[in-house]
Formats: structure tokens, sequence, C-alpha cells
């Protein structure tokens, strides 16, 4: 990085125009090297200070040709602040491309990202979805803080981001950001997509992520049996926050419906389905496709319930819903009420349609898939695993009891 830079400003005594005035030549020499250029102004030999390398006396014309030499120097200074920060070579070809104007701007990461993100707010609810733009502001945050924590500088060249980049950013967010496997995984992915526009442009020769092969991990997603969701529906509580609470979780796990869809149902999503029966018509906030679900008879008898609520009338939604925050607080009280094992979060109820409500009672996947607003039947098939799970589990017990019952007979005959 070390580099002996000199600059020396003279009047050029062999190129002297028709006038006697001699051109001001500006001498730029890195390591030995010299590249030198006409600074493009004139002047008159005994005006020139070869000591001082300026133009002598206060005239006005003495103050404009010295104001622009200080500015050559300070631009040459700036140039190699540049390449310092940047962490470039500090050679005379790159000083030279600076001061000619002829080297290409450097597209930087932070810039093309925020781009992106801020083209996927235009189109929220036309192709794109309210997470999905979230989910990109966090990459995007996690990469800034990276791109600090890892070069000390605020953004990066994409001609800079190679495969050890990658592979860094994914150690940051697992070490330091605490991201469990596939929350990592898609924060690379979400990287992934912007270095594929940055390909598409031409201006990248090389993908840096080629070789990236982040895999998710399977997570088992747990889910209410149909005794324990029971439990729950039969529950009396004295608590009428405790009793919103329950009747909001159980509506979601009739309809499937995550939390933040369940906030914004409005009457107007109900309506008159093919069958002549009320459905729900929505589209889901997290991918934007359409949800299409038949309303059951629990779902709506707790709609008929709260359809006179304040906050109902007041807003025009179906079900006068607490924060996020606040259900999952109450719901865990609520499983430890109905002596429920498992922690209790809004989101198991989604999974408590699929599995107990749905598959188990013989609903095809193709509609389960449909009405959870899936986008692909692979998504939905994760469900149909957890059940063949529990037909292994019960089979085992069957299976048991049978053992169990040879046992008894055979030690009847020895007696």
């Amino acid at each position: 990085m070390k580099a002996k830079i000199t600059l020396h400003i003279y009047a050029k005594t062999t190129k002297a125009n028709a006038a006697g005035q001699l051109p001001i030549y500006i001498r730029l020499t890195v390591d030995g090297q010299r590249f030198e250029f006409s600074s493009k102004k004139f002047i008159e030999k005994s005006k020139w200070s070869p000591e001082l390398s300026k133009m002598k006396g206060s005239s006005e014309e003495a103050r404009t040709i010295n104001n622009y030499l200080d500015l050559m120097r300070s631009k040459v200074f700036d140039i190699q602040m540049e390449l310092i920060h940047k962490n470039e070579e500090l050679s005379l070809e790159n000083f030279k491309s600076r001061i000619l104007g002829t080297h290409q701007r450097e597209r930087m990461i932070i810039p093309i990202y925020q781009n992106h993100n801020d083209k996927i707010e235009e189109l929220i609810g036309n192709g794109y979805a309210y997470g999905t733009l979230e989910r990109f502001k966090i990459s995007l945050k996690h990469l800034q803080e990276f791109i600090l924590w890892k070069y000390n500088i605020a953004d990066i060249s994409i001609n800079k981001i190679d495969y050890a980049f990658v592979t860094e950013f994914e150690f940051y967010l697992r070490s330091v950001k605490k991201c469990n496997n596939n929350t990592a995984v898609k924060y690379v992915r979400n990287f992934r997509k912007i270095i594929k526009i940055c390909l598409d442009n031409d201006w990248l020769d090389k993908n840096p992520c080629s070789r990236y092969e982040g895999k998710m991990k399977e997570v088992e997603r747990d889910f209410l049996t149909e005794g324990e969701l029971n439990k729950i529906y039969n529950k009396r509580f004295s608590s009428e926050r405790l009793t919103l609470v329950k009747d909001i979780f159980i509506f979601s796990c009739y309809t499937g419906l995550a939390y933040v869809d369940v906030k914004g149902l409005k009457k107007d999503h109900i309506g008159i389905g093919i069958d002549g029966q009320k459905w729900i018509f929505k589209n889901r906030q997290k991918t934007d496709t359409k949800s299409k679900i038949p309303i059951l008879p629990i779902a709506e008898e707790l709609i008929q319930k709260y359809a006179s609520h304040p906050k109902c009338l007041n807003e025009d939604s179906i079900l006068p819903i607490l924060t996020n925050q606040k259900m999952n607080a109450y719901l865990k009280e609520i499983g430890d009420l109905c002596d429920i094992s498992k922690e209790i979060t809004f989101h198991m109820a989604r999974h408590t349609f699929a599995t107990s409500v749905t598959l188990t009672n013989g609903v095809p996947i193709e509609t389960v898939s449909k009405m959870l607003g899936h986008k692909n039947i692979q998504t939905t098939q994760h469900y149909a695993k957890i059940l063949d799970k529990k037909v292994s589990e019960d089979m085992k017990n069957l299976r048991d009891k049978f053992s169990n019952n040879a046992t008894t007979q055979q030690q009847k005959q020895f007696n």
C-alpha cells in the first residue's frame, strides 16, 4: 500500500505560445513513474515563481490560476485517500485514470441492493407481499453490518465480492447474529438474488455464489392433536381476556389463517363459494397468493360471536385481535391451564389446521395446500410427513398391545 508520491507544478519553457507565454504543467510521480499533463493555463515567465510553484502577486489573474492549482493538488490528495479507503493499489495508472476521468465508476453492492428493495416496495400488492420486502430489508441491514464488521468500510465494490465473501457472510450470520441454519441460508439466498441482478446486467463476469450450497434443514412443525384442540375449545375461562385469545386461536385452527391474515381479515373478505356456503377469499400477506377457505361451523360461530364487538364495528374487522406478542403470551397461559405440555404459539394454529383438522380427517393434500395458500405442494407435504410419523407411533402402540395380549395368552396356557 505504501508508495512514494510527488506532485510538481511548473511553467514549461520549451512550449511557449506565440505570445511568449508558458504553459503550466502538472507532473505526478508515483514510485518513479511519471505522468504529466497541461493545466491549459498560460503565464508570462516573469510572473511565475518556480520556488513556490505558483503565480506571483495577488491580482485577479493570480488568484484564479493559483486557486485552480490548489484544486489540482487537492484532487490528487483526494484520489490517494480514495484508493487507500477502497484498498486499491496506489499505482500511476489508477491516479491517471481518475485525473483524466477515464476511470469507470465502480458499482457498489449497497446501492444496488437498496434499488432492488425500493422496486419491491413500489410493487407491494402487485406481485410482491409486504413480508417479502421485510425479509430483504433485514437481509440488507445484515449485509451492511457485515461489511463494516469484516472490512471496516461502509460499502464494497461488486468486483471485490468473491466466494470467500459469501462464506464469511454466512459465518457472520451464524456466529455474530446468532441466526439458525435456515435463517442464515435464507439471508444468503436473498443476497444471491442481488448478485444475479449484477450478472444479468453484465456488471460481473463471474458468479461468486456459484459454489454456495447452503441447505435448508427440515424443521418439525408442532401442532395440537384433536384431543388437545378439543380440550382448549371446551375450556371455560373466567377471564374475558383469555376467552378472547382462545376464540381467536380456535378460529385460526379452523381456517388455517396466519396471525397477520386474521388481523387483516375484513367483512368483505367473506363471500359465497361455489357450494353456496360462506367462504373466506383473501390473499396471504406473506406470499400474496390467493386463499379460498370454506368456513367451518366453529369458525362461523366465532364470527357471529364478535360481529357486534365495538372494535370489529369501528375497524370493519372480523375479530378484535390483540398484538401477536400478547396473543402468544396469553396462549402460554392457556396451555398451562389446559394441562398441555407443548409451548403453544399462534402460528401453531395454522399447523393444527393442516394436520388435525384437515389431513387427519381425510381432506386431500391438494385441497389443504390450496386453502393454506401454499405456492407449491411440497410445502404442504411436510405436514403429511408429520402425520406419517404419528401413524408409525400409533401402529407401534398397537403392535405393543398385540404383543402384550399374545404374552398373556401364552402365560394362561402354561398355567
